[in-house]
This record gives structure tokens, sequence and C-alpha cells, in this order.
């Protein structure tokens, strides 16, 4: 993968994040499905970033990995179903057992269903939102491909 592939999936992943994944937050806030707001400028640890700009900035690290796994479905209809699948369930797990545990919270949060299918759906719509920008971004001759 070129320098500006991986920026440009870099980037899909960020921006998917600001648009999809924030904007089904939004959603689901609106249909009071969950108490999670979009767009919280709320200060995460350690750093004290907004929050949507830190998983903004994990958006676009995802973004790469599902760029990879893309390449390996790059015309088929399969595409669209692996970026749902991927981006609902990839970074929900890491979500579950690596992140809240190291912020001293219980795994998954106890797993409950709200929360669970909130996280699934933002994801989801993440993983479709980042390959729509992929596709919109994609390479424009064989020359360029990722």
């Amino acid at each position: 993968m070129t320098g500006y592939r991986l920026a440009a999936a870099f980037a899909a992943g960020f921006v998917s994040v600001l648009v999809f994944h924030q904007g089904m937050l939004a959603l689901l806030a609106a249909g009071g499905l969950t108490a999670a707001q979009p767009w919280s400028l709320a200060p995460t640890a350690p750093f004290g970033v907004a929050r949507v700009i830190s998983a903004s900035f994990f958006g676009g690290l995802w973004g790469v990995a599902l760029a990879f796994l893309l390449l390996r479905f790059p015309k088929s209809p399969s595409y669209w179903i692996v970026a749902l699948l991927f981006g609902a369930i990839a970074p929900s797990l890491v979500a579950w057992f690596v992140v809240q545990p190291l912020k001293g919270a219980p795994v998954g949060g106890g797993f409950p269903l709200a929360g669970v299918l909130v996280a699934l759906a933002v994801n989801g719509a993440w993983g479709l939102g980042t390959a729509l920008l992929l596709r919109i971004v994609g390479p424009r001759s064989a020359a360029h491909a990722i």
C-alpha cells in the first residue's frame, strides 16, 4: 500500500467517525436508545483530548486495517458486507475486552444488551462509511491501486 493510500485510509476512517459513527450515535440518542452524546468535546484520559477527536484518531487507525482487509474484495458485493461486519465487530471487541478493562471498567461494561447493540450499530456505520470514503478516494488507475 502506497503512502498516499495509507493516508487516504487513515483519513477515511477519521472522517467516517465524524460523519457516520457520530451520526448514527446522534440518531440513536435522539431516539432515546442511548444516553451517550455524539460529538462530545469532553476530555478523555490520558491526554485530555476531546472524546470525538480521540475516537476519530482511532477510527483512522482502524481505517488502515479495514483498507488492507478490503483489498481482498475490490469489486465484489462482499466489499460492503465485509466493511459492515469488520466495522461492527472488530472495534467493538477491542473496546469491550481491551479498552474498558484498561480504563478500570468491567469487560464489556457488563454487556448490557442496549450497549452492545449501540456499539455494533455505530461501529457498523463507521465501517460502511469508511468503505464508502475509500471508494470515493480510491485509485483512479491501476498504477495507484492499493
